[in-house]
């Protein structure tokens, strides 16, 4: 399926993005690895985990480089994708997975922690898909497959810089299916279920969060990949602005935003009407404070 297809995948030294890098090459793509070899904090740079998945996709007869490039650096962009058109004469996909991990309670958040997070996620997914989308209007294909979170989604504690940005992400991916339709480009989002780094840091203080957690270690990253390939493919022709959940065996088709109920008076509102009338009649329709974690309570299948 994505054979002659050149595929650039961000954060792809370890995890969910090594596993779509190397399913990506199993299926004829040529790839970009790209990783800093960073912490799950985004401190140091280490070019050795991105080398070990060029390592394995080789030893198993594909083609790939290494990239060491933040994604987070205004330029990195521009550079990763000039390395694919230098190294393999063209560009095909771009998967935007590349993240760091600054929890904090929103009230007690660093400026530092909010930048470093939104610079990495939102930027970066900016960033390179930026500088992707001229040559894919150009030659009138491409696909943007971008991470996005259900902790954005829907929502998690401590995580206020990450679900903004996550959240941030879909908002851009839908402006990128709208803006470069017309070219035959497609831009979908996964949230991703899998044990990794990334949900690694996931407080396990009571029973309860130890039991969630015991359950996502049972969703490799592995089962995150196929459906990656596919919004890769030719075969997601028809697939654009879409925001998708894999959970283990389990693909959803996420909501979007759309008006859920209405109320409506001829003479204008006031605030004492909202308070009387408006708001009451609205309340029953409420969007309830649930966490990720609530909305996906059961044991994966």
């Amino acid at each position: 399926m994505m054979e002659g297809k050149v595929v650039i995948v961000t954060g792809a030294g370890g995890g969910i993005g090594r596993d779509i890098a190397l399913l990506m090459a199993r299926y004829g793509a040529r790839v970009v690895v790209n990783d800093i070899g960073a912490s799950l904090e985004g401190t140091g740079h280490d070019s050795s985990p991105g080398e070990r998945v060029v390592a394995e996709i080789r030893a198993a007869g594909g083609e790939a480089v290494a990239n060491t490039d933040s994604v987070a650096d205004n330029g990195a962009g521009t550079r990763i994708v000039t390395q694919a058109l230098d190294t393999f004469g063209r560009i095909d996909c771009i998967v935007n997975n590349a993240g760091i991990l600054r929890d904090r309670f929103f009230h007690k958040m660093s400026d530092e922690e909010w930048d470093a997070v939104l610079k990495v996620h939102l930027y970066g997914t900016f960033n390179l898909s930026r500088a992707a989308a001229p040559h894919f209007k150009d030659q009138e294909s491409g696909a943007f497959v971008h991470m996005t979170s259900t902790s954005g989604l829907i929502g998690n504690f401590a995580q206020a810089n990450y679900n903004a940005a996550k959240m941030g992400i879909a908002g851009l991916s839908k402006s990128i299916a709208l803006d470069l339709g017309k070219f035959n480009v497609r831009s979908n989002c996964i949230a991703p279920f899998a044990w990794s780094r990334m949900v690694s840091s996931i407080p396990t203080d009571t029973p309860e969060q130890a039991a969630r957690v015991e359950k996502i270690k049972q969703m490799t990253p592995a089962k995150i990949a196929p459906l990656a390939v596919y919004l890769a493919s030719n075969g997601s022709r028809d697939v654009n602005g879409q925001i998708f959940t894999v959970r283990n065996n389990e693909i959803f088709l996420m909501s979007q935003p759309r008006p859920l109920r209405s109320v409506h008076r001829s003479d204008g509102w006031t605030p004492e009407s909202i308070a009387e009338h408006g708001m009451p009649s609205l309340k029953a329709s409420f969007v309830p404070m649930d966490r990720s974690g609530d909305v996906f309570s059961w044991d994966p299948i």
